[in-house]
């Protein structure tokens, strides 16, 4: 069994920064890559950012510049670095795991409240 716990969310004022961490544990297997998606009122879960274990990142275009996501391949963790938030970036934030053992497999943490406020 795989478990994804995430920690960092919070109550930022516009400008802020928060940094969020989520860790992988469990009977991973194979990291293919590891990533945040996020999901306001209404709204679709999105991506935010997507890093291989190769360390190649990818940003959704709303957070370019302003987040920053890394991990630290040893501890299964991986971190994403929010400044200069806005209101509009408020959501629950998801990790994701991609993995594979056996098959390709897709994992998800509980979310973390982010909210930016004015």
């Amino acid at each position: 069994q795989v478990q994804l716990v995430e920690s960092g969310g919070g109550l930022v004022q516009a400008g802020g920064s928060l940094k969020l961490s989520c860790a992988a544990s469990g009977t991973i297997g194979s990291i293919r890559a590891m990533g945040w998606y996020r999901q306001a009122p209404g709204n679709q879960r999105e991506l935010v950012a997507v890093i291989t274990i190769g360390g190649s990142a990818n940003y959704a275009d709303s957070v370019k510049g302003r987040f920053t996501i890394s991990r630290d391949n040893a501890k299964n963790t991986v971190y994403l670095q929010m400044n200069s938030l806005k209101p509009e970036d408020t959501a629950v934030y998801y990790c994701n795991l991609d993995s594979f053992r056996l098959v390709r497999r897709t994992y998800w943490g509980q979310g973390t409240q982010v909210t930016v406020s004015l």
